[in-house]
């Protein structure tokens, strides 16, 4: 067997983009070798369309699949051992590969999935697939073959310099390597859904920054940790980035004190959109990122949204548009956020919170409402208060 555990990562979208590929592989290797970092050990190299990690065998490769799923632009990883490409070699490796996993698992059917990427290879899928069959067979005596539902898919790839012989793929998210898709800022609350939509716009190779809003001292230096928290789950994702932490209160004040009740939510979250854009705008971010779901709550109304967008120039993604709260809910504890994001620590959106929120704002009555107040002395203000916390694997 190897003396080393090699892995056989598989690139997602990255397979499909032409002529940009290599530039996509190579962003994909320099994310994997980011995550993998802590390794000592480790060696990751591209060729022929897949990705190879070579790892010393004290080392935990569990812990390594682990980290490379991580990675967006990996669709799935496989454990693998590896063999001269050669009938004989190729055969003698599928036994004892079969061998450990009769001792290990008790395994007692099988069935060979063959392909070769090199074609100059004389022999052809099918034919491999029967050859190393049999040789399975006569070397393990107590396996017999399944070709509808065996305990073992045992799938051998040759390609030019060496062959590969695994059984299981470990899932990946797919998506783009981080840094293909330039930058946005997203605003980052402690609910649910921003963390989401965060991770959803850097599975797409967007890196990200963040802007969370907090009314203190009506909100506690607790509700700012949990979304600290949050922050640092998404960073084993996209890595280190900024946050820029701003207190709202001022201007919630301004907005309760010269304006109708039920226009607060939408003035307040125009206000944010604005806050956030001049921050991205510092900080060289395309666009902007929410986590808002349309007609979840009275802000996110069709209506709403229109006249919220009509506050700022850069475009807004929302990634989550047009999910249910079902999905968004799943997704969070498929990625690790949902227990933190359920902790009941109140933030700046429930601070003067109306008891009618208008659902369905008219643009020229919002800003009659904004003519009351100093807007662009309140918005550079509180850019101006702004607190950058860095968000880091910890």
């Amino acid at each position: 067997m190897n003396e080393q555990n090699i892995l056989i990562v598989r690139c997602g979208e990255v397979a499909l983009k032409g002529m940009n590929k290599p530039y996509f592989e190579r962003m994909l290797v320099d994310r994997i070798r980011r995550n993998l970092k802590a390794f000592k050990g480790v060696d990751i190299k591209r060729q022929e369309g897949l990705i190879f990690i070579r790892a010393e065998k004290d080392l935990d490769i569990d812990a390594i699949i682990k980290e490379t799923a991580k990675v967006f632009g990996v669709a799935s990883i496989s454990k693998a051992v590896e063999a001269e490409p050669e009938l004989e070699a190729i055969g003698r490796a599928s036994v004892d590969y079969m061998m450990n996993l009769i001792e290990e698992r008790g395994v007692e059917t099988f069935k060979v999935e063959a392909k070769r990427a090199d074609k100059n290879f004389p022999v052809k899928s099918p034919e491999i697939g029967r050859i190393i069959g049999a040789k399975v067979l006569i070397g393990c005596k107590v396996l017999k073959v399944d070709v509808h539902n065996p305990d073992v898919l045992l799938h051998v790839d040759v390609r030019t310099d060496r062959a590969y012989i695994y059984e299981g793929k470990v899932n990946g998210f797919g998506g783009l390597p981080l840094g293909t898709n330039g930058k946005g800022m997203v605003l980052l609350s402690g609910g649910i859904d921003s963390p989401v939509a965060a991770w959803m716009m850097a599975k797409r190779g967007m890196m990200i920054e963040a802007v969370h809003f907090h009314s203190y001292p009506y909100t506690s230096p607790r509700a700012q940790e949990k979304v600290e928290d949050l922050a640092r789950i998404l960073s084993t994702y996209v890595g280190r980035f900024k946050m820029h932490v701003i207190n709202l209160l001022p201007i919630q004040e301004a907005i309760v004190a010269n304006c109708p009740e039920e226009e607060t939510t939408i003035l307040v979250r125009r206000f944010m959109m604005r806050i956030a854009e001049k921050v991205a705008e510092k900080n060289d971010c395309m666009m902007l990122i929410t986590g808002e779901n349309l007609g979840q709550v009275a802000s996110q109304t069709a209506e709403s949204l229109v006249v919220t967008d009509a506050s700022v120039s850069k475009p807004v993604m929302r990634p989550l548009i047009a999910m249910d709260k079902i999905d968004i809910m799943e997704k969070a504890k498929e990625i690790g956020t949902y227990e933190k994001s359920i902790e009941p620590y109140e933030d700046c959106c429930t601070v003067f919170l109306p008891k009618h929120p208008t659902t369905k704002p008219r643009l020229e009555r919002i800003l009659e409402s904004e003519s009351k107040l100093d807007c662009e002395a309140l918005i550079e203000a509180a850019v101006a208060s702004a607190e950058i916390v860095n968000i880091r694997v910890e």
